[in-house]
């Protein structure tokens, strides 16, 4: 099952990412360890793209990769 536009603002945020808004139902997303933004679109309820999915999990996955070469 697909997971919501919601679900991945959530992870977003609890990888301390910050909102941006954009036009309509687009957010930009930014986060001092990655390089440029994520652009989610789509209201809350719908669900997420596979492409979403995997850019929002990617970006999260580098902010990680990003403090662990940062604590080393």
């Amino acid at each position: 099952m697909p997971k919501k536009i919601r679900e991945l603002k959530q992870l977003l945020r609890q990888a301390g990412f910050q909102e941006v808004p954009g036009k309509g139902s687009h957010t930009n997303w930014i986060h001092p360890l990655y390089a440029g933004k994520i652009t989610v679109s789509g209201k809350d309820g719908a669900d997420a793209k596979p492409y979403q999915d995997k850019e929002v999990l990617r970006a999260i996955q580098e902010v990680v990769d990003n403090q662990h070469d940062e604590q080393a």
